[in-house]
C-alpha cells in the first residue's frame, strides 16, 4: 500500500472501531461479533506499529492501556466542582422547591437523574477530541488522569458527527458495574487475597492506578449527564443530555427512565419512589436521585452558594441500618481540642463496608439516647460517610448496666474539660500543650486548601513531632537539612523537595494564610470575606466586635473566636514571627490593585442576563470594592442591578421597596 492508501486505511479502521464500540457499550448493541472486532483492531494495531506517523493519539488501540503514570499533575478546574445539597425527606424537596420559586418567576420545569454512586470526573474535548480528564479532587483544583479515563471503553476518544462546541467539558461519574466488581473479588477468594470492601472504593483507587493497562483490565464504566462551556448551544440542561448522547456519549437514557422532565413535586417522587425500589436491580449502585431545574436561563438567575448551586439538590435513599454490639466508648482530641466520643463495635458489614467504629458526636448524644457500653445498637450510614448509632436496642440490655459516665479530663494531656454556653462539645484548653491539638494544628496549616506544602503531609508532621523537631508551626520553617536526613524515609531527595515546599509557602496569598492558622470557625470561604474586607492581619487583629460583625457572613459566634484567638499572647507571638519570615499577611499589591471601598455599605442582588460581565463577574466586582451580595430583595436591599430577563416578580417587589434598578454600564460607572 501507498503511504496515502495506509492513512487512509487507518483512518477507516479507526472510525468503524469507534461505532462499533459505541454500539457496544454505550448502546448496548453490538453489529459486529468480538473475533471480528479483534481482527480489525489487530490489523489497525499492526499499521499503526508499522506507520507511527499515521497513528492518532486517540486512536481506539489506546484503549488497552500500557503507560505508567508516576505522580498525576494537579490541575486547576476552569470551573470549580461544587458538590450538591443532600435531602432525606419531602418535607425537604419541597422546602427545596420554595427557596427556588423566589429566585425565579414562571412556571418550573426539573430533570430527575439517578445518584450514580462512583468517582467524580470533568473530562475536557477540544475539537472532538478527549484532551483532559481531570478528578474532583478538593473542588477547585485535581488530579489529571487522562491516561487512565483513556481506557474506559464508554467514553469517546473522539466525538461523533460535527456540531459539538470547539471546546467544552462533560462531567459525570465513573464506577465499577456490579458484575465486574463480583468477578474481581472471586479471583482474590481463589487465590487467597483480601476482598475488595465495596466497588465505589474500588472505581476510586483503580482510576488513580499508575498502570493505566491494569486500568484497562479493570472494566470500568461510565455516565456524564453535566455540559459546561462557554456560548453552548442548548436552553436546558434536559436537551444537553439528549445532544451529548448524540455525540457519542453515554449519557442517562428517558428510555432506561435513568433520566426524566418533572412539572412538580408529585412526579419528582413518582420518579425517586420508582427507583428506591427498583435500585437493587441495577448492574451500578445508586444512592438517591438528582433533581435540577431544567431551563438554563432560570439556572443562572439562581445562582449558586459558595459550595453548591441553589438549582440542585440530591435526594438520598434511607440509609441501610444494622444492629451490633457496642465493645468500648473512647475519646478523640481534634486540633481545635473539641472532644469526639467514638464507638468501637463488634465487626459488622453496613451498605458494602466492614464497620468497626461509629460516630457518637458528643454528650448530649450519650444521654438522649442512652448508649452504654455492651449495648447492642443500631449503626447507620445516613448521609455521613462515618457510620453513627442512632438507637439503642433495650430489651437486650444488661441487667447490670450503668450510664456512661462522660470524661471529666482530656484523654492525652489529663487537662480538665471545659464545655461554654451553647456548645455541644467539650474543648481540652490546653492548645499548646496538648499533643492531639499541636499535631492537628500543624497538620491543618499544611493541608492542601491552606498552605498546601509539598512534600509534607499527616504523617510527616506526625514523624517530625515524635522526634522532637517540631512542637508549633514556626518550629516548620526553622528545620534544617541536618535535622531532616537522619529521619527514616527522609532521602536527599524528600527532604530538598520538603524545604522548597515551605520556602514557596511563603508565597502563599493572605487569605489562605489566614484560613491555615486555625482560628475556630474562620474557614476557607470566612477566611476570604476577612481578607478582602480587612485588608491585612493588623487590621483584623486590632479589629473590635463592632467592626468584625460589619464583614459579610460575620456574625456574633465568629467574631468573638476571632477575638479570643487574638487574646492569646502565643497566638499574637505566631503571627509576628511568620510575618517576619516572609509569610504573606496582607492583599497582594495586584489584589489591592482590583479592590475599593466605593462600595462599602452597599448591599447589591444581581438579576437577569448581561452582556459585559458574566454574573460571577459581577458578584466578584461587587465584593471586591466593598459592597455586598444577597439573593433576595428586601428593605436592606441598595441597588438591583438588572439585566435581561429580568423577573417580574423581582421588578415588582424592588418597585414596591422603592429599590434603585441599575444596569451594567451604571455599575462600571460606579465603580
Amino acid at each position: 500500500m501507498t503511504a496515502s492508501e495506509v492513512k487512509e486505511k487507518i483512518q477507516q479502521l479507526t472510525q468503524e472501531i469507534t461505532q462499533h464500540n459505541y454500539n457496544y457499550y454505550v448502546l448496548s448493541n453490538p453489529t459486529v461479533s468480538d473475533y471480528d472486532f479483534d481482527m480489525m483492531l489487530e490489523q489497525l494495531i499492526k499499521l499503526e506499529q508499522e506507520y507511527p506517523e499515521f497513528a492518532d493519539e486517540n486512536s481506539p488501540t489506546k484503549r488497552v492501556g500500557g503507560q505508567v503514570t508516576k505522580e498525576f499533575e494537579t490541575v486547576k478546574h476552569k470551573y470549580p466542582m461544587l458538590s450538591l445539597g443532600n435531602s432525606y425527606s419531602k418535607e425537604e424537596i419541597v422546602d427545596f422547591e420554595t427557596r427556588i420559586k423566589k429566585l425565579v418567576d414562571g412556571e418550573i420545569e426539573y430533570v430527575c437523574e439517578l445518584k450514580y454512586d462512583g468517582v467524580a470526573i470533568g473530562i475536557t474535548y477540544v475539537n472532538g477530541k478527549l484532551t483532559r480528564a481531570l478528578t474532583r479532587g478538593d473542588g477547585t483544583q485535581g488530579d489529571d488522569i487522562t491516561t487512565n479515563v483513556k481506557t474506559i471503553k464508554s467514553i469517546p476518544l473522539q466525538l461523533m458527527g460535527n456540531d459539538f462546541p470547539n471546546e467544552f467539558e462533560i462531567r459525570g461519574e465513573i464506577f465499577l458495574p456490579k458484575n465486574v466488581f463480583e468477578e474481581l473479588n472471586r479471583e482474590r477468594e481463589e487465590i487467597g487475597e483480601q476482598l475488595y470492601a465495596n466497588a465505589r472504593n474500588t472505581a476510586s483507587g483503580t482510576i488513580k492506578m499508575q498502570d493505566s493497562a491494569v486500568v484497562a483490565q479493570r472494566k470500568l464504566d461510565s455516565y456524564l449527564y453535566f455540559v459546561l462551556g462557554e456560548n453552548l448551544p442548548f436552553k436546558t440542561h434536559y436537551e444537553s443530555i439528549e445532544t451529548a448522547g448524540k455525540w457519542g456519549f453515554k449519557v442517562p437514557s428517558a428510555k432506561d427512565n435513568f433520566i426524566k422532565k418533572c412539572k412538580n413535586i408529585d412526579e419528582i417522587f413518582e420518579f425517586i419512589n420508582y427507583w428506591d425500589k427498583k435500585r437493587n436491580e441495577l448492574n451500578f449502585d445508586i444512592d438517591g436521585v438528582v433533581i435540577k431545574v431544567n431551563n438554563y436561563r432560570q439556572q443562572e438567575e439562581m445562582g449558586f452558594t459558595a459550595k453548591s448551586p441553589k438549582w440542585a439538590i440530591a435526594y438520598k435513599f434511607k440509609a441501610e441500618q444494622v444492629k451490633t454490639k457496642l465493645l468500648e466508648i473512647t475519646y478523640q482530641v481534634g486540633r481545635t481540642g473539641a472532644i469526639t466520643p467514638v464507638a468501637n463495635l463488634q465487626p459488622v458489614l453496613l451498605a458494602g463496608t466492614m464497620v468497626k467504629r461509629a460516630s457518637l458526636h458528643n454528650a448530649d448524644q450519650i444521654e438522649k439516647l442512652d448508649i452504654r457500653v455492651g449495648d447492642w445498637v443500631f449503626v447507620e450510614k445516613g448521609g455521613e460517610i462515618i457510620p453513627k448509632i442512632v438507637g439503642v436496642e433495650a430489651t437486650q440490655r444488661d441487667i447490670f448496666s450503668q450510664p456512661t459516665q462522660y470524661i471529666t479530663h482530656c484523654p492525652e494531656c489529663n487537662t480538665k474539660l471545659e464545655r461554654t454556653e451553647g456548645d455541644a462539645k467539650h474543648f481540652c484548653p490546653n492548645e499548646w500543650g496538648c499533643p492531639p491539638q499541636i499535631k492537628g494544628k500543624m497538620q491543618h496549616f499544611i493541608s492542601r486548601k491552606a498552605m498546601n506544602i509539598d512534600g509534607l503531609g499527616e504523617e510527616t508532621i506526625e514523624q517530625l513531632y515524635n522526634a522532637g523537631l517540631v512542637k508549633n508551626i514556626l518550629d516548620l520553617y526553622h528545620l534544617t537539612k541536618e535535622q531532616l536526613l537522619p529521619l527514616e524515609r527522609m532521602a536527599e531527595k524528600s527532604v530538598n523537595n520538603l524545604l522548597k515546599g515551605l520556602e514557596d509557602s511563603k508565597k502563599v496569598p493572605f487569605e489562605r494564610v489566614l484560613f491555615a492558622i486555625g482560628i475556630r470557625y474562620v474557614g476557607e470561604t470566612v477566611a476570604k470575606k476577612l481578607a478582602r474586607h480587612f485588608k491585612n492581619i493588623d487590621a483584623v487583629m486590632q479589629a473590635s466586635f463592632e467592626e468584625l460583625i460589619t464583614a459579610d457572613e460575620i456574625g456574633d459566634k465568629i467574631a468573638e473566636s476571632i477575638l479570643q484567638f487574638f487574646s492569646v499572647q502565643e497566638n499574637k507571638q505566631m503571627i509576628m514571627e511568620l510575618k517576619n519570615l516572609g509569610l504573606q499577611f496582607s492583599l497582594s499589591e495586584q489584589q489591592l490593585e482590583n479592590t475599593s471601598d466605593k462600595l462599602a455599605g452597599l448591599t447589591f442582588v444581581v438579576s437577569g442576563v448581561f452582556s459585559l460581565f458574566s454574573r460571577d463577574e459581577l458578584k466578584n466586582l461587587i465584593e471586591q470594592n466593598g459592597g455586598k451580595v444577597s439573593g433576595s430583595i428586601s428593605k436592606k436591599t441598595n441597588y438591583i442591578v438588572a439585566g435581561e430577563n429580568m423577573g417580574p416578580s423581582k421588578l415588582e417587589k424592588a418597585n414596591e421597596l422603592g429599590v434603585a434598578i441599575i444596569d451594567e454600564q451604571q455599575f462600571s460607572a460606579m465603580i
